[in-house]
């Protein structure tokens, strides 16, 4: 067929036919990865590398989630040297111009006193990310997409402010306004544990009756989509991480403008109740949204492996746990005795390993494959259980750009993934707040 295309048809019917063929085989393959043109001499890993850098430093390189670390942060959360893996020479370091730092409350009583303290941590925080800007004249606070792109244009690292966890506006909807103004853009009504506004994909355990908490509104309650209406006003963005699935479908239909999941991973790959399923990626995608995927161990595992799941029960098991978990890790809180408790977390973390960057960009080729290029970004979990062997805190993000030029993403898809797809969906966000307003 080849011999007869160069001797038959005249050069302009052979570009007619190879454009037409260029197109069926296109439309075959709608998400397939774009990929630079093969080049007609092998590229040495030296050459790779060099190439992956210069495309990180002119990616608007944007980290959807850290955490926030205080003074009782955990030390098994922090890195190697004791420090915030976000701390802002590492940010420097690993060319990451901008961090979502996330004013998150742990779970607690759903009680007057329980949401007053947790308005307290999340007070506590807010000042926290406010001392850090004061204490360094190379960060500045972001609030709009506008802001980001001006502050790395003046080499400046912009830090956004997220909320997780509705317990904090002691079920009040008018309390977002107050997070707003301090500068919060980002807002996940969910933790771990259910709350006024929202069912959890992590329900609590109750250690007195072996049991986790039944589900509390079928998702979204009442106060719930108030919420997601009110933050649609202000200009916010929606982030459905760790919201149970019947949320998340609830959220993404009920919200005016995308979402994102700000840390979550792919179900199918990697069974555990805090990541998406393919129905919550497909509607996100559809919607315009933009799923973050986390670079923690125990969301990235793969659990389709029997002997891997027998010895995840094992350890379990010799730790006085229960069988059942939503990952791996689950409920090593509810070990009293703390040599004990590290012991578990060694064992486990011997079994599932440490995760890698490839199994991340794995996630990644899952989204892109199933939804497309523009609906993926990278939320690291740092602070809060993320870090894995090659991206173990910000001053290795270069290593996850290199990472997708071997899997042979091109320039302009990595720029979307480490920030354009994030700053798109804050500009909607934005943008239609100021239409309806």
């Amino acid at each position: 067929m080849r011999n007869m295309l160069v001797r038959g048809p005249t050069p302009k019917l052979r570009g007619a036919m190879s454009l037409l063929a260029a197109t069926l085989l296109s439309a075959c393959v709608p998400n397939q990865v774009e990929t630079a043109a093969t080049p007609t001499v092998p590229e040495t890993e030296a050459a790779l590398i060099e190439r992956a850098r210069d495309i990180h430093r002119q990616s608007l390189v944007l980290d959807a989630h850290a955490d926030i670390v205080l003074p009782s942060t955990s030390k098994t959360y922090l890195g190697a040297d004791g420090l915030s893996k976000v701390a802002p020479a590492k940010l420097r370091a690993g060319g990451i111009d901008a961090v979502v730092m996330s004013v998150a409350v742990g779970p607690g009583p759903r009680t007057k006193e329980g949401r007053a303290l947790a308005r307290a941590e999340a007070d506590k925080k807010l000042a926290a990310v406010s001392n850090l800007v004061a204490q360094d004249q190379n960060l500045a606070l972001a609030l709009s997409p506008a802001d980001v792109e001006k502050l790395r244009s003046d080499g400046k690292t912009a830090m956004l402010l997220g909320f997780q966890n509705a317990r904090a506006l002691n079920g009040q909807v008018d309390a977002l306004d107050q997070f707003y103004a301090a500068g919060v853009r980002i807002f996940g009504l969910n933790h771990l544990g259910h709350n006024d506004f929202s069912d959890s994909s992590r329900p609590l355990y109750i250690a007195e009756t072996r049991s986790y908490e039944a589900t509390a509104h079928g998702g979204l309650s009442q106060l719930g989509a108030a919420a997601v209406q009110r933050i649609n006003a202000l200009g916010g963005i929606i982030d459905v991480s760790q919201m149970s699935k019947s949320a998340t479908l609830q959220a993404v239909k009920l919200s005016r403008s995308p979402v994102i999941a700000s840390h979550s991973n792919v179900r199918k790959l990697s069974n555990v109740s805090r990541n998406l399923s393919d129905e919550e990626i497909d509607l996100i995608a559809e919607a315009g949204g933009v799923i973050h995927l986390a670079a923690f161990g125990a969301y990235l595992v793969d659990l389709s492996d029997p002997e891997l799941l027998a010895s995840i029960l094992k350890v379990r098991r010799n730790a006085g746990l229960p069988d059942a978990y939503s990952y791996p890790y689950e409920l090593y809180w509810e070990i009293p005795d703390l040599e004990k408790r590290q012991a578990f977390l060694r064992a486990m973390r011997d079994v599932i390993g440490p995760g890698s960057v490839d199994r991340l960009v794995d996630h990644i080729d899952y989204i892109v494959g199933r939804v497309g290029i523009d609906h993926v970004g990278i939320g690291s979990d740092f602070n809060h259980g993320g870090g894995v062997a090659g991206f173990v805190d910000a001053s290795e993000a270069p290593n996850v750009t290199t990472a997708l030029v071997r899997r042979g993403y091109s320039t302009n898809q990595i720029k979307k993934i480490w920030g354009e797809n994030f700053l798109r969906v804050f500009r909607v966000a934005q943008n239609a707040a100021d239409e309806t307003n």
